[in-house]
């Protein structure tokens, strides 16, 4: 079997680890697998899988395009015309979709490519922006528009940011191309994000839920000297962890805790740039992106609760991760962000209870508050073989 796996990124960040764990997996049981991607650099290890779309110059002006005419997947025509060349001579026997949102493919040459071949597809969903006309977290603005058609869009100057609103135009093209793949499943980490998935114009769709699955041969707990290094042994350490750090994923809410928490607390983010680490108070220690999974392994592992205070998500790793590096898991029931919570490992607020979340810390949480398992059902393996299941049965 041939799987061709198209994402943002391959190897690196949480979408990038997942399709190249997934690719590991399905290559381990004797298929091929090749990932097409369009940003950013790939980890040696991934290179074998790598099919790059296009270069920087096209992320570019696919960039300025989609923040001039709020065209997010309609440039990198070029780009996109080539890599399909490719494909034709690949010839997948699957097409498995991941984020096409990123300024890297043009959607809808990528679509006309799998209608007019008759491509068996799988999409796994890691947000709403298949569906809607703008935003991949309408959810963030309790917006509910993209159930019927969007416009009037109260997310559009948010990633993908425009400085127009074309939201009633791009749900259109999305719902007219997506709907005509006869062929087409779609995946979604998360209840949550399969219910909304129910209630839009993928509804006619199959909908399956698979939970994503991390490597927990390195995801695990580890000895480090994290604390000393940065002189925090005396401290309760609170670390939180993204890719991008703004308002949706909480930074300040972050601010307001290193305000109103005692003492006895370290705030440690990781993900920050240059820019916003020279912003921070002191209460706050601001580490940049990595995309070594040792080190964010050995972070997670030296922390005693990993916050999660996002506004819009689905189902993220980064808690998965946390947990089986065996730190216990504090999240807004944002999206699917509190599913990977089991009662004993973590604990969840309403989406915004800020005040909630600082009485907990400031008065009920303890080194010994929550048990998290020594055998966290998340393994990658679990992922790929359910994957596998889907592969065989669009075949």
């Amino acid at each position: 079997m041939k799987i061709l796996i198209i994402n943002s990124v391959c190897g690196i960040r949480s979408t990038g680890r997942i399709c190249t764990d997934l690719a590991t997996a399905v290559e381990a049981e004797g298929h091929e697998v090749k990932i097409g991607y369009g940003r950013e650099a790939v980890p040696e290890q991934y290179k074998k899988y790598a099919i790059r779309i296009g270069g920087e110059i096209d992320v570019k002006l696919h960039g300025l395009k989609a923040r001039l005419m709020d065209a997010d997947g309609k440039g990198s025509s070029h780009a996109t015309r080539k890599f399909l060349e490719w494909v034709q001579k690949y010839d997948p026997d699957v097409i498995h979709l991941h984020n096409l949102h990123g300024y890297y493919i043009n959607v809808p040459l990528l679509f006309q490519y799998i209608i007019d071949h008759n491509k068996k597809v799988i999409w796994t969903l890691h947000d709403m922006w298949s569906f809607t006309g703008h935003s991949g977290t309408c959810d963030s603005k309790k917006c509910e528009k993209w159930e019927t058609g969007c416009g009037n869009c109260p997310s559009y100057k948010g990633y993908p940011s425009s400085i127009v609103d074309r939201s009633a135009k791009n749900y259109l093209w999305k719902k007219n191309l997506f709907t005509a793949v006869e062929n087409l499943t779609i995946v979604t980490p998360s209840k949550w994000l399969a219910g909304l998935v129910k209630r839009s114009f993928l509804s006619g769709k199959i909908i399956e839920i698979i939970p994503n699955g991390i490597d927990i041969q390195q995801f695990k707990p580890q000895e480090n000297d994290f604390k000393s290094f940065y002189h925090i042994e005396d401290k309760i350490v609170l670390m939180g962890c993204s890719t991008w750090w703004g308002k949706n994923k909480g930074l300040n809410d972050f601010y307001t805790l290193a305000a109103r928490l005692d003492q006895r607390y370290k705030i440690v983010l990781v993900g920050l740039d240059k820019e916003q680490i020279a912003e921070l108070p002191s209460a706050i220690l601001g580490i940049e992106r990595t995309n070594s999974v040792k080190e964010l392994a050995q972070i997670y592992s030296a922390a005693d609760l990993f916050v999660n205070l996002t506004y819009g998500d689905n189902y993220p790793t980064v808690n998965l991760e946390s947990l089986a590096c065996g730190t216990p898991v504090l999240t807004y029931e944002t999206g699917g962000s509190a599913e990977c919570l089991d009662g004993k490992n973590g604990i969840s607020f309403t989406r915004g209870d800020i005040e909630g979340v600082i009485k907990f810390l400031n008065t009920e949480f303890t080194s010994d508050k929550f048990t998290v398992s020594s055998q966290p059902k998340i393994d990658k393996k679990t992922a790929a073989f359910e994957y596998m299941i889907q592969f065989r049965g669009v075949l």
